[in-house]
């Protein structure tokens, strides 16, 4: 039953062209080019809307693997399971960090659960090799300090603790977990549909990890900078609105009197708007902020030559 659809367009195609319809060699390759979506990785059947909307996030599976992979395992895809790197270059900085028995767990199982995503989308849809990351501490360090707006010395170094590396997890799954709340009221199918619900659900339970670890630890200094870790999460949030550019779609651990669930409390460990509904956000507002420019359109921060993928290399364009 799988097959009829595209037996139709084979169909329909060929029959236009017996008729004098379409007539020319480039015409029906434009007719193919239309159709061209509908088939996905394993011969499933998908609209090239839905491929472009599940090819899009394995930007960010990409990264939050070698992050999460390099951190507890000192290395990332190319000791795991070179494959899943299409050949792409190897990520900038990656490095073992110094984490807490405890921690190291939690960062080895996130570890693996993204390299079962990057799988999961791959099922699905063709994919594209693993960009060019960046993943070094300085690149970290750039992004917390244009969150706090200051100079820290020293400076942040997520591999440095198991606070800085929960600090730096902060930064990351959450804009995922975003992009997969945007994208699914916009596929066309139930198979691309119940991928991304799949995928939506760790992403946020990861999310939820790390901010009640987080949480825990609210009044904690970190390091010599004199600032608890509930006010760098604060802060890290409020870049991310600035970058993403269409107002409230993050929260830190704490917030304002009246901003809490239901206006209740001013703890916050999982983020959510007025209902207590994730936010969502687009592959435009995404960019801008993994990007750390606030411009889709301008590479940098995590991706220095940019995303892979339709609609993120058509937004370089």
């Amino acid at each position: 039953m799988a097959a009829a659809p595209a037996t139709f367009v084979v169909v329909a195609l060929v029959a236009v062209a017996l008729c004098g319809g379409v007539g020319r060699a480039q015409d029906m390759d434009n007719e193919w080019a239309r159709y061209r979506g509908f088939f996905g990785g394993g011969g499933t059947l998908l609209p090239q809307s839905d491929v472009d909307l599940l090819e899009f996030p394995l930007n960010l599976e990409y990264l939050e693997t070698e992050f999460f992979c390099w951190s507890a395992l000192g290395y990332g895809l190319d000791g795991i399971d070179v494959n899943l790197t299409g050949g792409g270059p190897a990520p900038i900085g990656g490095q073992t960090a110094a984490l807490t028995p405890f921690v190291r767990d939690v960062a080895t199982q996130f570890c693996y659960q993204e390299v079962g995503h990057l799988k999961a989308i791959k099922q699905n849809v063709r994919g594209f090799p693993r960009p060019l990351l960046d993943i070094s501490a300085a690149n970290f360090g750039k992004i917390v300090e244009q969150a706090m707006n200051m100079t820290l010395d020293p400076p942040f170094n997520p591999y440095e603790n198991s606070l800085n590396f929960l600090i730096a997890s902060y930064i990351i799954p959450y804009v995922g977990l975003t992009g997969y709340v945007g994208a699914n009221p916009k596929l066309l199918t139930p198979q691309a549909r119940r991928l991304v619900a799949g995928l939506l659900g760790v992403e946020s339970a990861q999310d939820a990890v790390i901010r009640a670890l987080l949480y825990e630890r609210g009044l904690s200094r970190v390091a010599s900078y004199g600032v608890g870790v509930a006010e760098v999460t604060a802060h890290i949030s409020e870049l991310r609105n600035q970058l993403g550019s269409r107002g409230i779609k993050d929260e830190g651990l704490v917030v304002a009197p009246g901003q809490g669930p239901e206006g209740q409390t001013v703890g916050n460990i999982i983020a959510g708007d007025q209902f207590s509904l994730a936010y969502d956000r687009t592959p435009e507002e995404i960019l801008s902020i993994v990007y750390g420019t606030g411009n889709p359109a301008q590479a940098g921060g995590f991706f220095p030559q940019g995303a892979d993928g339709r609609i993120a290399k058509g937004l370089l364009m």
